[in-house]
C-alpha cells in the first residue's frame, strides 16, 4: 500500500512540475498534439471503411436474410471500429515517446536536473535513440498482448468476465504504461528493456500506483495530451526512487547540514556531541584564560594548611 501512494504522488508530483513550468509544459504538449491528430485521422478512415472490412471478412453471410446480414455486419463493424480504439489507447503513449523522443528527453532532463543532477546521456545519433525507442516499444507491446490477449476472451466468462478481468485488465496496462514512460529516464542511464521490466517487477506497487490512473485518465483522448508532459517528468522522479537517487542525494544533503564541512557527523558546528551519535574528534582546546563550557566550577576558597588562604592539592 505505500508503494501505490507513493506512485500516485509521483503522478501528482510530475503533474505540478509541468505546470509550475508552462514553458516546459508547451513544449511537452506538442508530440501527444501530433499523435492525437494521427490517431484521430485513423479512426475517422477506420469508420468510414468499416462496413467495407465486414463485408469482406464475413462472405459467408452473402447468401443470408438482408435483415440477419445487415445485423451480423453492423455489428462486425462496430467492433472493428471498437478494437481500432482499444489499439489506440494501449498504443498512445508508445508512439507518443517515439515521436517525441528529443522532446521528452529533454523534458526528463531538465526535471532530473532540478532535483539534484541528471546522468550524463549515452553520445548516440538520432536516428539510433529512435530506432531504439521503436524495439523497446514493440517489446513492451509484445509483453502486454501476452495478458491482454487472454484476459479479453476472459472477459467472456459471465460474472467473472465482467468484475475480475476488468480490475486485471487495468492493472495490467497501468503497469506496462508505467514501464513506458519510465523508458526517457532508463535509457538515460544505458539501462535496456529487459533490465527496466525487472526493475518494475521489484516495485510493482509502485509501477500499479502511477500507472494505473494513468490509464484510466487516458482513456479521453484529450486528457491524454494534456497529462503526457506531466507523465513524462513524474516517470522521471519515479526512476529515481528506483534507482535509490532520491536517498542517495537526502543522505548527501544532510552530510553537509550535520557534518558542516569539516566537523565530523555526531557533533554540532562548537564540537559538542549532537543528537546524531557520538563524535570522532575532541573539541579544540580553549583559548588562555578562557573556562571551556560545561567545566564544573572550581571548589571555594579557604585556609590552606599553612593557615594561608588557597585550596587543597
Amino acid at each position: 500500500m505505500r508503494d501505490l501512494a507513493a506512485g500516485m504522488r509521483y503522478l501528482g508530483r510530475g503533474q505540478r512540475w509541468v505546470f509550475g513550468h508552462g514553458r516546459w509544459f508547451g513544449f511537452g504538449l506538442l508530440p501527444a498534439l501530433v499523435t492525437l491528430v494521427l490517431y484521430a485521422g485513423a479512426l475517422t478512415a477506420l469508420a468510414f471503411y468499416a462496413d467495407d472490412i465486414a463485408s469482406w471478412a464475413t462472405p459467408f453471410a452473402d447468401g443470408w436474410d438482408e435483415l440477419w446480414r445487415d445485423l451480423l455486419r453492423g455489428l462486425f463493424a462496430v467492433l472493428v471500429w471498437l478494437a481500432g480504439l482499444l489499439l489506440s489507447v494501449l498504443t498512445f503513449t508508445a508512439v507518443t515517446l517515439i515521436i517525441g523522443d528529443p522532446f521528452y528527453e529533454k523534458l526528463s532532463e531538465q526535471v532530473e536536473e532540478s532535483e539534484g543532477g541528471a546522468p550524463a546521456a549515452p553520445d548516440r545519433p538520432l536516428w539510433l535513440e529512435l530506432w531504439t525507442s521503436l524495439c523497446d516499444s514493440l517489446y513492451v507491446l509484445y509483453r502486454m498482448l501476452l495478458y491482454t490477449v487472454p484476459l479479453f476472451f476472459l472477459g467472456f466468462l459471465p460474472a467473472v468476465g465482467q468484475t475480475v478481468v476488468p480490475v486485471l485488465g487495468f492493472c495490467v496496462s497501468g503497469f506496462f504504461l508505467t514501464l513506458e514512460l519510465v523508458s526517457v529516464a532508463m535509457q538515460r542511464r544505458g539501462i535496456p528493456v529487459k533490465e527496466r521490466l525487472r526493475l518494475l517487477r521489484t516495485r510493482r506497487g509502485l509501477a500499479l500506483g502511477f500507472g494505473v490512473p494513468l490509464v484510466l485518465a487516458f482513456l479521453v483522448p484529450l486528457v491524454a495530451v494534456v497529462l503526457m508532459p506531466g507523465a513524462v517528468a513524474g516517470a522521471a522522479l519515479l526512476v529515481r526512487d528506483i534507482m535509490g537517487e532520491n536517498e542517495d542525494q537526502g543522505a548527501r544533503q544532510d552530510d553537509g547540514r550535520l557534518g558542516g564541512g569539516d566537523v565530523p557527523l555526531g557533533t554540532d558546528p562548537e564540537g559538542a556531541p549532537s543528537d546524531h551519535g557520538a563524535y570522532t574528534t575532541p573539541p579544540p582546546p580553549p583559548a588562555p584564560g578562557v573556562t571551556p563550557p560545561g567545566t564544573p566550577p572550581a571548589p571555594p576558597a579557604g585556609p590552606g594548611p599553612h593557615g594561608h588562604g588557597g585550596s587543597w592539592p
